[in-house]
C-alpha cells in the first residue's frame, strides 16, 4: 500500500514558473520571444568562437547535426585554430571574435561560444546584437550583471539562446521532475549537492612575479579581453584558467550548471533569499583574493513558492564532502558529485550531469514505487535541442531565461566566499543585496578600455 504523497502538480509548477518571472528584475530576459527565421536553404550557418576544450566538443556535437554549416571559426589561439580548420577546411578563420561578426555578418545566422568565462558576455553580446542565435557554454557570464546584459540583450532582439549545460536534456533529469512533481518523497525541505573537483589557483599564487614568454601561437592580448592586464602565466591556460578569479568561476561557477540544474527545475527554486558561506578552511579573501578555496561549503536559502515549503541547499566542492543521510542503504555510497534531495517521505541520490543514476531511498521505497506517467517531452540532445528551438522559432530547454538564473545562483555563491561568516540577504527582482554594501561591489566587473558592454 502507498503511502500518502504530497504532489506538485504539472499546473502548479508551470504557475510557480509565473512566480519566478515575477520575481526578476524588468530588465532581465525572462521570456524568450524568438523572432529568427529559418535559411531559404534550411541550412544553418553557424561560427564557432573558441575552439579549443569544451569548444572542440561542441563544433564536433554540432557539426554533427544534419543542416548545419561550419562557416567560421574563431580562437586566440592560432595553434588550436589550426587543428580545428583541419576538418572544417572551408570555414574562414579568425583570431578575434570581432573582426569575424564584421565580415561576415551577413554569412552568419548563429554563434556557438565556448570561450574563458570572462569573455563569455562579450563574444555573446556580439552576437545578439547582430541578430545571431547562441549557443553559450556554461557558465553562462562571468558576473550577475553581465548575466543581466545578456538575458535583457536576448529578449530584446528576439534570439533563440541555450547554455550549454548538456545534462537539462537528459531524459534523467526529466524523470526526477516527475518524481518529485509525483511527491515520491514528499515535500523536499533540504538538498546537499556537491562536485569534488578543486579548481584553483592556491597553489600558483607563489610564481605570480614568474615571467614567462606567450606562446607564439597565442594572443595574449586577445585571450585576456575585456579582463584587466597581467602578464602571461602557463597556469592560466590552456584549462587552468578555471581556478583564477578574473578569468573562471571555480569549481562551484562550473559546476552548479550541471549538479544543481535538476532540482532548480523540479523544484523551481528561483532566487535564494539568503547566501551564506559556511566554511573554506585556509582561504583568507584578501591574500587569496585571485583564486579560490580548496574546498567550501555555502547555504543557500529558498522562500517558500507555491505548494511548496521554503528550501535549504547546501554546496560542497574540493575538499568538503556531503554528510551521509541516516536512511542511505549501507549498500549505496554517497555521491562524489551528485545531490541528495531530502523529503519528509525519503530522498534522492543522483550523479552529475542531468541527474544521472537517479534513484530513491531506502532501497524498499524505490521497489515499492510507481512511476507515474511521463510529463515531458524527451529530447534528443542538447545541440539539437536548441537547432530545433531555432528551426521551429521556439525557446530552447535551457535558454538564458533560465540558464541565466542558474548560474546566477553560482555566482551568488562565488561572492559568499569572499565574505566569510556573512549572512547575505539577496533580493533577486532589485539585483542587489540589502545587507552589505560591499557585497554589492562584486556585482559587476572593472572591464578593460576597449572591451565595455
Amino acid at each position: 500500500m502507498r503511502t500518502k504523497k504530497t504532489t506538485i502538480s504539472r499546473r502548479d509548477f508551470v504557475k510557480g514558473v509565473g512566480a519566478a518571472a515575477a520575481a526578476v528584475t524588468a530588465t532581465s530576459c525572462l521570456v524568450v520571444t524568438p523572432r529568427g527565421k529559418t535559411p531559404p536553404s534550411g541550412k544553418l550557418n553557424i561560427a564557432f568562437v573558441g575552439v579549443g576544450g569544451r569548444g572542440r566538443d561542441n563544433l564536433r556535437g554540432l557539426s554533427d547535426e544534419d543542416g548545419v554549416n561550419v562557416v567560421a571559426l574563431c580562437d586566440a589561439d592560432k595553434g588550436r585554430l589550426a587543428q580545428a580548420a583541419e576538418k572544417f577546411s572551408d570555414a574562414k578563420t579568425y583570431q578575434d571574435f570581432r573582426k569575424m561578426l564584421d565580415e561576415m555578418d551577413k554569412s552568419i545566422d548563429a554563434v556557438a561560444v565556448s570561450t574563458p568565462d570572462h569573455t563569455h558576455a562579450a563574444a555573446v553580446l556580439a552576437a545578439i546584437r547582430r541578430g545571431k542565435h547562441v549557443y553559450c557554454e556554461k557558465p553562462l557570464a562571468h558576473s550577475i550583471y553581465e548575466i543581466r546584459e545578456l538575458q535583457k540583450a536576448a529578449r530584446a532582439h528576439g534570439v533563440i539562446t541555450q547554455l550549454g549545460n548538456q545534462g537539462h536534456s537528459f531524459d534523467t533529469i526529466r524523470t526526477l521532475c516527475e518524481w518529485i512533481w509525483d511527491g515520491a518523497i514528499g515535500n523536499v525541505h533540504t538538498i546537499h549537492a556537491c562536485c569534488g573537483a578543486m579548481n584553483t589557483g592556491m597553489t600558483q599564487l607563489s610564481r605570480l612575479k614568474d615571467k614567462d614568454a606567450v606562446p607564439e601561437t597565442l594572443d595574449w592580448d586577445l585571450w585576456l579581453g575585456p579582463a584587466q592586464f597581467r602578464p602571461y602565466h602557463p597556469f592560466y591556460q590552456p584549462g587552468r584558467w578555471r581556478g583564477w578569479r578574473p578569468f573562471g568561476s571555480g569549481t562551484i561557477g562550473d559546476w552548479v550548471c550541471h549538479v544543481v540544474d535538476p532540482v532548480f527545475w523540479a523544484l523551481d527554486l528561483g532566487a535564494p533569499k539568503t547566501v551564506e558561506l559556511i566554511r573554506a578552511e585556509g582561504f583568507d579573501p584578501k591574500e587569496h583574493a585571485d583564486v579560490f578555496p580548496r574546498g567550501s561549503v555555502i547555504r543557500f536559502d529558498f522562500p517558500a513558492r507555491g505548494k511548496r515549503g521554503p528550501v535549504t541547499l547546501f554546496w560542497y566542492d574540493g575538499v568538503e564532502k556531503m554528510p551521509r543521510p541516516k536512511d542511505l542503504d549501507a549498500n549505496r555510497e554517497v555521491p562524489g558529485t551528485g545531490a541528495i534531495v531530502l523529503g519528509d517521505q525519503g530522498g534522492i541520490t543522483y550523479g552529475s550531469h542531468g541527474a544521472g543514476g537517479v534513484r530513491i531511498f531506502p532501497d524498499a521505497k524505490m521497489k515499492a514505487y510507481k512511476q507515474p506517467a511521463q510529463k515531458l517531452p524527451r529530447v534528443k540532445n542538447h545541440h539539437a535541442d536548441w537547432l530545433d528551438a531555432v528551426r521551429k522559432n521556439k525557446p530552447a530547454g535551457s535558454n538564458f531565461a533560465y540558464g541565466g538564473q542558474l548560474t546566477e545562483l553560482a555566482q551568488l555563491g562565488m561572492i559568499a566566499q569572499m565574505l566569510p561568516g556573512k549572512s547575505l540577504e539577496w533580493d533577486g527582482a532589485k539585483g542587489r543585496f540589502t545587507n552589505n554594501a560591499e557585497a554589492n561591489r562584486f556585482l559587476k566587473p572593472a572591464f578593460r578600455r576597449g572591451w565595455l558592454l
